[in-house]
């Protein structure tokens, strides 16, 4: 088959140049909605009166031929097939003839693509956001199993305050649930039709392309033909919603390798997602974790090197447009993989309380202490200087703060009394952490009630 743009052409293409420009190798993974958005346009030109019923009804019976193909793993792609659009159309017609040139009446691979693309990723947000919505549901799941195990809570990864696990666990949901709330209002912007758009100046036909956008999914159509054609702010949003999502799955990985770490070992890892060493036999290495820290890396350069390509862009379509879909395809395919793996990775975590118990240390309760001055009227600045005394003195005798007398306190300051000493308590210390948003027991099932209302 000739190509599609071949007629003011007298000179055959250099070899490598046709390597170059084809996108066949990548893009095929469109065949699906590229034939469903054929079909589509196939019915309205019928109804703008530009093809007759018949030739519509021979036009969708053929693309029906076409994916069926496709779907069977039985299409032969051909020299030529520079992509996927052209891939289609060649095969269109050797199934039905010349009347499969009169699909793209109207239409361009600008617009096509641009249509194609949108009903893409559409489905893959669907997709996404399930996987997303699991990985919620385990780690709301796995917080509500462990609610009063309390662990170490590190600043600057010094030991800080003491913590539920759960509360922890949980605010691996907010930030996951801030990318669900992305995830679906980059959704609506996704969803807006360009096919009608034609080249950049619109369609001569009198196409009703708001049918055409109800008939395909979309929530609306574009209102500029040259914006319709070029517009990829879609595919940026969605890269930077993944490198930010990346990031917070980046940063879940990076806690769970130093807690699944025997120093800490706060947690253990089911064999089924760690590996072993090739050498050492003792080893059980958290590589789920490390990959999909790792993978952070190659998700932020997918959004980086699209924002580049599309910097200096002039007006309307440009084949740079064509590196928008690798980076998409590479991310939307490691997400669909990552999100799974570690689903699984945390639905099969078992927490070690002795372990969590003994990284404990009465130093994490010294703002309690100085919350125990404050409840007695002295400011807090002060408190808190009173408090640094009392470290430092169980600093210069090698013993914890809870091995400090009534009287070393009441040497520091003589508002100590009795009631100071109930302060080495990390129950207590957590459980008075209730306002929302908390540590405590009863503030972190209030945070997982409410979760499992957004779920």
């Amino acid at each position: 088959m000739s190509k599609l743009w071949g007629g003011r052409f007298d000179g055959a293409t250099d070899a490598n140049m046709d390597r170059f420009n084809a996108s066949i190798g990548f893009d095929a993974r469109l065949w699906r909605v590229d034939i469903l958005a054929s079909q589509a346009y196939a019915k309205a030109t019928c109804q703008a009166g530009v093809i007759t019923e018949a030739e519509r009804d021979q036009i969708i019976d053929g693309l029906e031929q076409v994916a069926a193909e496709w779907q069977a793993g039985d299409f032969q792609l051909k020299p030529g097939d520079e992509d996927i659009h052209t891939a289609v159309e060649r095969r269109l017609t050797e199934l039905i003839g010349p009347v499969a040139g009169k699909l793209h009446t109207g239409r361009s691979r600008n617009d096509q693509v641009a249509t194609d693309l949108r009903l893409y990723l559409l489905d893959a947000i669907d997709t996404l956001s399930k996987h997303l919505t699991d990985l919620q549901r385990t780690l709301v799941a796995v917080s509500e199993a462990n609610i009063e195990l309390i662990m170490p809570g590190y600043t600057h990864m010094q030991p800080a305050q003491p913590v539920l696990f759960a509360h922890w666990l949980m605010s691996f949901f907010w930030m996951l649930q801030r990318d669900r709330q992305r995830l679906m209002e980059l959704r609506a912007r996704t969803a807006i039709l360009p096919l009608g758009s034609g080249a950049l100046a619109g369609t001569p036909l009198n196409i009703d392309r708001e049918a055409l956008a109800r008939a395909l999914g979309f929530a609306g159509i574009s209102q500029n033909s040259m914006d319709g054609v070029s517009d990829r702010d879609f595919v940026a949003e969605f890269l930077f919603w993944a490198a930010m999502l990346s990031i917070h799955l980046s940063r879940l990985s990076e806690d769970m390798i130093l807690y699944a770490n025997p120093s800490l070992g706060f947690i253990h890892l089911s064999d089924a997602y760690t590996t072993g060493s090739s050498l050492m036999p003792q080893k059980k290495n958290p590589d789920a974790f490390e990959l999909l820290r790792g993978k952070s890396g190659r998700i932020i350069g997918n959004l980086t090197g699209l924002l580049v390509s599309l910097k200096g862009l002039p007006s309307t379509y440009n084949k740079d447009l064509q590196e928008d879909k690798e980076p998409l395809f590479d991310t939307i395919d490691t997400l669909t993989l990552a999100l799974p793996v570690l689903t699984g990775a945390l639905s099969t975590l078992r927490p070690r309380p002795q372990k969590m118990r003994q990284a404990l240390d009465d130093a994490m309760l010294a703002t309690d202490l100085a919350d125990w001055l404050v409840a007695r009227g002295i400011p807090f600045r002060r408190s808190h200087h009173i408090v640094g005394q009392v470290v430092q003195l169980a600093e210069q005798r090698g013993v914890s703060l809870a091995a400090l007398t009534l009287d070393d306190l009441q040497r520091i300051h003589p508002s100590f009394d009795a009631d100071a000493l109930t302060v080495w308590n990390f129950e207590r210390s957590v459980a008075q952490r209730r306002a929302a948003g908390g540590t405590a027991p009863a503030a972190v099932r209030a945070q997982i009630a409410q979760a499992r209302a957004l779920l």
